[in-house]
């Protein structure tokens, strides 16, 4: 198979973790394990979580309103706090924008889709010129799982879902990629999904 496109899911995946940011914030404050995450899951879409990434809320408009989510759900946190701890954790990885750029260097398109919000220091926005494409779920209102937002990735760069691949550390968003045809890889350590993806591609890249 021929691909034409690799879409690059952000934190997780290019980036550090958030989960693992959150999972130690967590631990420092006695939370029972995935509390935080629970709290996210259970309410979509109309939470303060995902409408921070819709771009529907600022930082500091969604700073209370997951305070009162956790509350509601009986977890008690500092979002502000929290949010700065996920901030830190988010640092490129060298070997992820590597590939990237041996990916693109063989003519094959690179895009980010990426669900996010909008930061005051632009956010994971300074990655924008490593890719073809960059889309980003509080920049057009959609964000991951949601089927529309990996098709206008698509056709940003003018492929069809069947000849791009996509990584994501996240398994539903994996899901709703592969529904519509394109080929997923699972980041759960960085260097096997790249192992993974230079097998897909068929050409090095490291």
């Amino acid at each position: 198979m021929l691909y034409r496109a690799v879409f690059f899911d952000l934190g997780g995946v290019v980036i550090g973790s958030p989960l693992h940011a959150i999972a130690a914030y967590e631990g420092d404050h006695d939370i029972p394990a995935g509390s935080v995450n629970r709290v996210v899951v259970n309410t979509a879409p109309s939470g303060a979580w995902s409408q921070l990434e819709r771009g529907a809320l600022t930082l500091e408009e969604f700073y209370p309103a997951f305070d009162a989510d956790c509350a509601a759900a009986g977890v008690a946190i500092s979002a502000r706090a929290l949010m700065q701890r996920v901030v830190q954790a988010i640092a490129p990885r060298p070997a992820m924008l590597d590939a990237i750029r041996r990916i693109r260097e063989r003519g094959v398109l690179a895009g980010a889709i990426t669900n996010n919000w909008v930061a005051e220091d632009g956010g994971t926005s300074v990655l924008r010129p490593h890719f073809d494409g960059f889309v980003e779920s509080a920049v057009v209102g959609i964000r991951k799982p949601d089927p529309r937002i990996f098709r206008l990735a698509c056709e940003q760069l003018g492929v069809a879902p069947h000849e791009a691949v996509f990584l994501d550390d996240i398994g539903i968003n994996l899901k709703a990629a592969r529904a519509l045809g394109m080929t997923t890889i699972k980041v759960e350590h960085p260097d096997s999904a790249l192992a993974e993806l230079q097998s897909v591609l068929g050409f090095p890249l490291g």
